[in-house]
Parts: structure tokens; C-alpha cells; sequence
């Protein structure tokens, strides 16, 4: 499976696009913003391209040409006003879903917020982001894009423990972003992720076996 990733050079996107370069039944091209960005990935041997979320769905759908699944791990960061939070992670994620349907890719990976599906635990002091996280996972349910939805907990940088906790209602807990990348790329091709969100922690299982409990 040939996979896109958009927002590459976030923190989960660099974990989960070394993840996939490594991977022996995967292979990966980078999506960033800048040209000096996708350099950088070309000369650590990585496939890249650059595109803008707040560019074209045609140029979005370009930048997909050719890949079996796109993984959206882009936000406009916690330094940004709420009209970029609503431009990237709300309209600049529909526009990958519209991009993957002009493209003809079927399978659509989103990384969201733990308890964005549930409007009644959002938090106060970031309500905009969980709004445009909730609106464009609501929205990829809607589309016929074959969806996987992640909810992961508050997002650490540390080493992956390989161990996490995946369900529909989750207390808040945390979670490394390395041990996010590796549950999208067991998600990818796992049949029993297919057409389904979840909240996604710190825990017991190994991803594979996390994925087996949905």
C-alpha cells in the first residue's frame, strides 16, 4: 500500500512516515508545506511532495496521485488563532477527503482528539479545536471514504512503549505519539479498523491486538 501522509513534518507525521518507510508492505510519500521541508525528507531517503491545505483540492488530489491511502496527521498547531485551527483541521481536512476521491483512494486514516466525537467533554479553553475536529471526523463519516478515525489522548514526546488501549468512551489519559504512528500503521490495512473511530491511550495491548478489540 503506497500511503500519503499530509503533515509530515508534524511530530505523529515524522514518527509515522519513518514507520512506513521501514515497513516491509508499505511504501510512503511525505506531504509538506515548503519545498526546504521536503528536501530534507528526500536526503533521508523518503518519497516527498509539496502541497498546501489552504491551497486547491486539485492540487491536494495531485500531490495523492498514485497512493492506495492517505493519513491525515496535520493541525495548525496550539501557537495559532481559531481561524487556522478552522482552515486546516477543519475545511483543510475535508478538502483531503474530497482530494482523495478526485484521486480514486478509498482508504482514509484520520488522526483526531480523544472525546471529540462527544461535544459534552470537550475542553473549555480549546473548544475551537475540538469543534473542527468534530465537524471533520463527522464529516468523513458521511463521505463513501473507507475511514479509520484516532482519538489519541493528551500527546507526549517520548519513546514508544508499544503498548496502548483503544474504545469508544475512554477516560482522558496520555499517550506517546511515537505508539500513535504505530497504531496507524496497523490500522492501514486491518479490517476490523474499517469505518470506525475510537479513543486511543496508553495500555496493555500491542496495536495489532488493541485493534482486535474494536
Amino acid at each position: 500500500m503506497k500511503v500519503l501522509v499530509v503533515g509530515a513534518n508534524g511530530q505523529i507525521g515524522q514518527h509515522t512516515v519513518l514507520k512506513l518507510k521501514e515497513h516491509a508492505d508499505h511504501e510512503v510519500r511525505a506531504m509538506v508545506r515548503k519545498e526546504e521541508q521536503a528536501k530534507q525528507l528526500r536526503t533521508e531517503g523518503a518519497e516527498a511532495v509539496v502541497a498546501d491545505l489552504e491551497g486547491s483540492v486539485d492540487e491536494l488530489a495531485e500531490a495523492a496521485k498514485g497512493c492506495d491511502a492517505i493519513v491525515f496527521t496535520a493541525g495548525s498547531g496550539g501557537s495559532t488563532g481559531a481561524d487556522k485551527t478552522l482552515l486546516v483541521d477543519l475545511d483543510g481536512a475535508v478538502k483531503a477527503m474530497e482530494a482523495a476521491e478526485k484521486a480514486g483512494i478509498d482508504r482514509f486514516l484520520m488522526v483526531s482528539a480523544i472525546q471529540a466525537h462527544n461535544r459534552d467533554n470537550w475542553n473549555e479553553k480549546i473548544k475551537h479545536y475540538f469543534a473542527a475536529k468534530h465537524y471533520a471526523d463527522r464529516e468523513l463519516m458521511r463521505s463513501g471514504l473507507n475511514y479509520t478515525i484516532l482519538r489519541p489522548g493528551g500527546l507526549l514526546n517520548e519513546e514508544g512503549r508499544g503498548r496502548v488501549k483503544v474504545g469508544e468512551n475512554l477516560e482522558r489519559a496520555s499517550i506517546p505519539r511515537e505508539d500513535v504512528a504505530d497504531v496507524i500503521v496497523a490500522a492501514l490495512n486491518d479490517s476490523n479498523a474499517y469505518r470506525k473511530g475510537f479513543d486511543l491511550i496508553t495500555g496493555e495491548d500491542a496495536p495489532a491486538d488493541a485493534l482486535k478489540k474494536l
